[in-house]
């Protein structure tokens, strides 16, 4: 058996029970559940439908996002997500580039890495180089007045808490910033890079080893080790393509927003919706938010 989930933007346009109903009859589905109104609502399959990316197109013009998983097992025991661009609404380098006046440069690689066409590592270390000289104090300058956090984040790992699951921010970027993410947004605890720093401004250097795209899959697989846990008990969530092994290895994998290269490589995709999309995913009602 299959779930169909119908999730709209809370903020944009609504979720309606003509929409709802409509695909539910055309597919031959079970009865429509509706987690919240207006936002979320969903409906079993026996199959997944042939036509599934054809009308996912076309809901993706209306702003709603349309996904369709295994209904076993989909509510999960562990979180593991990405920061950048995921938790939050930024890429921490970049902020840190603009202030070091190298912005439109490393926004550039950025970009280009995070869609899968430059090798992660090799770009990292590129950009950290033109950070070498900036004082260590802009971090927190960054973290004050540029990083926002991405809605839903906090409830999300809230109510997956309440539920008893445990959550991991794992990241690309830096232990300067996931240190202060991970205790504002509740994460059980956290893995990123070490900024070096000598004399209180940073060296342009970065801590080995690189955390990239393997080390996000070894941190699935250390996690669930040590919490008797197994990879299909995991929902991962990112954005980029170092993010796409834990996608895979995952037993729900979640492109949020992201990059199109990505989100092509992912069968659940949240393009419109924000991280509360990922309660509804595991089929927790509105009224289940911690």
């Amino acid at each position: 058996m299959f779930i169909a989930s119908l999730i709209a933007n809370p903020a944009g346009r609504p979720l309606d029970r003509v929409t709802v109903e409509s695909l539910r009859d055309a597919w031959g589905g079970g009865e429509a559940v509706w987690l919240n109104p207006g936002i979320a609502a969903e409906f079993d399959l026996p199959q997944v439908p042939g036509n599934r990316w054809e009308v996912w197109q076309g809901l993706q013009e209306l702003g709603l996002d349309l996904c369709i998983q295994p209904a076993e097992g989909r509510q999960k025991r562990m979180l593991l997500a990405d920061m950048d661009s995921t938790m939050i609404g930024q890429e921490c380098i970049d902020e840190l580039a603009d202030m070091a006046g190298v912005g439109a440069h490393v926004k550039d690689i950025t970009a280009r890495a995070m869609n899968g066409e430059l090798d992660f590592e090799g770009a990292l270390t590129e950009r950290v180089g033109l950070l070498k000289g900036l004082p260590e104090a802009v971090i927190a300058q960054v973290l004050a007045e540029r990083i926002t956090y991405t809605p839903g984040g906090r409830t999300l790992i809230a109510t997956m808490h309440a539920f008893g699951a445990h959550a991991v921010l794992v990241s690309g970027g830096f232990t300067a910033f996931t240190t202060a993410v991970a205790a504002h947004l509740g994460f059980d605890e956290h893995r990123a890079n070490t900024l070096l720093v000598n004399n209180g401004h940073l060296t342009g250097e970065v801590a080995r080893p690189i955390l990239g795209r393997a080390a996000k899959v070894a941190a699935l697989t250390e996690v669930t080790a040590r919490l008797g846990l197994t990879p299909a008990e995991v929902l991962a969530v990112g954005d980029g393509a170092n993010d796409l092994g834990m996608l895979h290895a995952a037993g729900a994998g979640v492109a949020l927003h992201a990059k199109p290269a990505v989100a092509a490589e992912c069968d659940l995709r949240i393009n419109h919706g924000d991280l509360t999309a990922l309660l509804y995913l595991q089929g927790y009602a509105a009224t289940d938010f911690a």
